[in-house]
């Protein structure tokens, strides 16, 4: 059953990855679909695609999430209300352990993938709250559930979006507002690739030898914790291709 026509979302981080097949998913299934993310063309591209495709309205708004300022003037500027927040907007940046780390590349992630968050979700929540109906669903990780060598500030972040999933949750307790999260493991999407730095040979290296799991497959949890009865709040799925049984545990066939 579809219980999301006519409904309107917002997706950080939709011009790629995770973050586009959602907004597709969703406007295939008759949502109105706000679409955030720093490239403005590639907004477009996809806002002219999904309209075309489908009888929705797209939005666009090219901004970026770490900026506090901007998140307000996007949501004072909404002429509609929001019934999902998909916060999906994050990244990795290096793999150095913490006595070799660099500071930006820290500011990055926390500010991305933690504070950004958190002030989307400070901004919808609230609106939420007073129309009692509304649903945040938050992209973390199985870094959010098991830390490891190497991401000592990337695991530190999921760790945040789990806890900020939960006591959101209960920020919101008694009302009709959802609040759920999705915990991927290995997803090839342009992830890799941001976190060694535009090195796509690196990047190919961490899918090797293992059938990894697609922004798809991620999507399609995304829309299924979405579709849910009213009365039913999904907290957590973790998914991890078949070949993974950790953040660490990865069998590759040679």
């Amino acid at each position: 059953m579809n219980r999301l026509i006519g409904k309107t979302a917002i997706v950080t981080g939709a011009t790629a990855g995770i973050g586009f097949k959602t907004a597709e998913l969703l406007a295939e299934q008759g949502v109105d679909v706000i679409i955030t993310g720093r490239r403005k063309e590639r907004l477009e591209e996809i806002k002219n695609d999904l309209e075309n495709r489908f009888r929705i309205n797209v939005q666009t708004a090219p901004f970026d999430i770490q900026d506090a300022d901007a998140c307000s003037t996007f949501i004072e500027a909404l002429s509609v209300d929001i019934d999902i927040l998909v916060n999906n907007a994050g990244l990795a940046k290096g793999t150095d352990p913490v006595f070799a780390a660099d500071f930006e590349d820290w500011d990055t992630m926390i500010d991305t993938n933690v504070k950004g968050l958190l002030y989307l979700s400070r901004l919808i929540s609230a609106k939420m709250k007073e129309r009692n109906s509304g649903h945040i669903i938050n992209v973390g990780s199985v870094a959010g559930h098991e830390s490891y060598a190497g991401g000592v500030v990337y695991t530190a972040t999921k760790h945040a979006v789990k806890a900020i999933t939960e006591s959101t949750k209960k920020d919101l307790h008694g009302t009709n507002v959802r609040v759920s999260m999705v915990s991927p493991g290995l997803v090839e999407t342009e992830f890799s690739e941001v976190r060694f730095g535009g090195d796509k040979e690196k990047a190919a290296s961490v899918y090797k030898g293992i059938q990894p799991l697609t922004a798809l497959d991620i999507a399609e949890i995304i829309l299924f914790v979405a579709n849910r009865p009213a009365h039913v709040n999904i907290m957590d799925t973790i998914i991890y291709p078949v070949a993974q049984s950790s953040a660490t545990m990865v069998h590759r066939n040679d």
